[in-house]
């Protein structure tokens, strides 16, 4: 679209988003509801859940004025496009202000959630995002797994072996990488009857119910592993999305995903655990000779797995490693909580972000584009988004523990290309559940304990430590 046309866009987008709200917030169904409750008990029966979700999205929604849903509409459709002119120019000032009316409207909509005397602005966001989160259950696992990934992170980083980079500098055909990733993605199950996989510059995973789910990957000549990662990534959440209940169940909160840090759990699984894993590799190594042919020949079993499992400190977080990624996430969940409290102002993130990232991964940040710049979600309004791509990450490390302790021969399948024990084991336990139980809630019933940061240490010592020869 015209730069020229932002503006009115802009007000359309306000218009549908006010016409949105009002349907949502009609009074009537307020009335509906409470008839509704008036025959619920309260239980996880599928229509106390219903009852249970809707009415959560309702009195949400109720608390907002029509006018604020309109401002914050207005300045995210004019923030995301100076965001992108910002980066582009590699320019934080330009973004500044803008970030600041996002702040302050983010604050005056936490105002009307609402949160406990005893938490904070941030909570009442975060609760959209994955309901009951809290800035400090998120502080609680974010310290003790930073100080642990920070110690492991030196101790790789010292250990003077490094795995070799020959499988990512590979020249491989866009073509020929397009049968292999479908290949891929067919084998652990995503059913490409009921789904798609296209291309676009950034994967992502969408559709509108479980017989209707739309992925994308991407593709570069020199960068196999990161179309394969971004399609199990993606089949992960597309796996998740065909594996909800269907028929009377969609468009129901008991036919929906429980929340963004659960489906994250589920793209993270087959991602890392699933595809960075020496049992996949096993099975997958003599794949790549059918697909590839002599473009790949001269690399062994351990050089691939090795090469898709290279840590090393770097900028941008969606280029990140399994065991830095993490760090880049708690920066942006500890610079938007101090925005939220107002212990920082907008102007002050710069140099806040280059801090952090000289503590966290002991580099030095060049330049904004590649340091504060770098991610769209604060010019959407998306502020509590952040910490569900590292809590996915934790459930994902503690769902599998305990689908292995269920399995026992879970990983010898994998070497054998069998992955549908997995699927079904992830269908009964997370997906068919729906929102019968919220995020803490479903993690405490499938492995017997409160989330922590145990399991993905254990993950990624194990794994980590004897690939850098420790």
């Amino acid at each position: 679209m015209p730069t020229g046309g932002l503006a009115y866009r802009g007000r359309q987008l306000a218009h549908l988003a006010r016409l949105k709200h009002e349907a949502l917030t009609d009074a009537h169904i307020g009335t509906l509801l409470s008839e509704c409750e008036s025959h619920s008990n309260g239980d996880d029966s599928d229509f106390a859940v219903n009852v249970r979700e809707i009415r959560r999205t309702y009195d949400r929604a109720t608390k907002l004025p029509a006018d604020l849903v309109v401002e914050i509409s207005q300045t995210t459709t004019q923030a995301k496009h100076e965001w992108a002119q910002a980066r582009k120019a590699n320019d934080f000032s330009r973004f500044e202000p803008w970030l600041d009316k996002v702040v302050q409207l983010n604050i005056r909509r936490a105002d009307c959630f609402g949160y406990p005397d005893d938490g904070e602005p941030w909570d009442a966001l975060a609760d959209e995002y994955d309901a009951g989160c809290t800035a400090a259950l998120i502080e609680s696992v974010f310290t003790p797994l930073r100080e642990r990934l920070v110690v492991l992170l030196g101790e790789l980083m010292g250990s003077g072996k490094a795995p070799s980079n020959a499988f990512n500098e590979l020249e491989l055909s866009v073509d020929q990488q397009r049968s292999f990733v479908r290949f891929i993605a067919d084998a652990i199950g995503f059913d490409f009857n009921r789904g798609r996989l296209d291309e676009s510059t950034h994967p992502f995973c969408s559709g509108t119910h479980c017989h209707d789910v739309r992925m994308t990957t991407r593709f570069h000549e020199d960068m196999l592993p990161d179309a394969l990662g971004s399609t199990m990534h993606e089949c992960g959440h597309g796996i998740y999305s065909q594996g909800l209940l269907d028929g009377d169940y969609i468009d129901t909160p008991a036919g929906m995903s429980v929340s963004l840090s659960i489906h994250e759990s589920q793209s993270r699984t087959w991602e890392n655990q699933v595809g960075r894993s020496v049992a996949f590799w096993k099975w997958c190594y003599p794949k790549l000779s059918v697909f590839f042919g002599e473009a790949v020949n001269g690399l062994s079993c351990d050089q691939v797995y090795g090469g898709v499992n290279i840590v090393k400190p770097s900028l941008i977080r969606v280029e990140a490693d399994e065991v830095t990624y993490n760090l880049h996430i708690m920066v942006r969940f500890e610079l938007e909580r101090a925005l939220m409290k107002g212990d920082i102002k907008a102007v002050d993130v710069p140099g806040a972000w280059n801090e952090k990232y000289r503590d966290y991964l002991g580099i030095d940040v060049p330049d904004d584009a590649r340091g504060c710049l770098q991610d769209i979600h604060w010019s959407m309004g998306a502020m509590g988004y952040f910490p569900t791509y590292t809590l996915g990450n934790l459930y994902a490390a503690q769902f599998f523990e305990q689908a292995v302790a269920n399995i026992p021969d879970l990983e010898q399948q994998f070497t054998r290309g069998e992955f549908a024990s997995l699927k079904k084991w992830l269908n009964e336990n997370i997906h068919e559940q729906g929102m019968r139980y919220l995020s803490e809630p479903l993690c405490e019933k499938i492995t017997g304990k409160p989330l922590s940061a145990d399991a993905l240490m254990r993950h990624l010592e194990s794994k980590f430590r004897p690939i850098y020869g420790l």
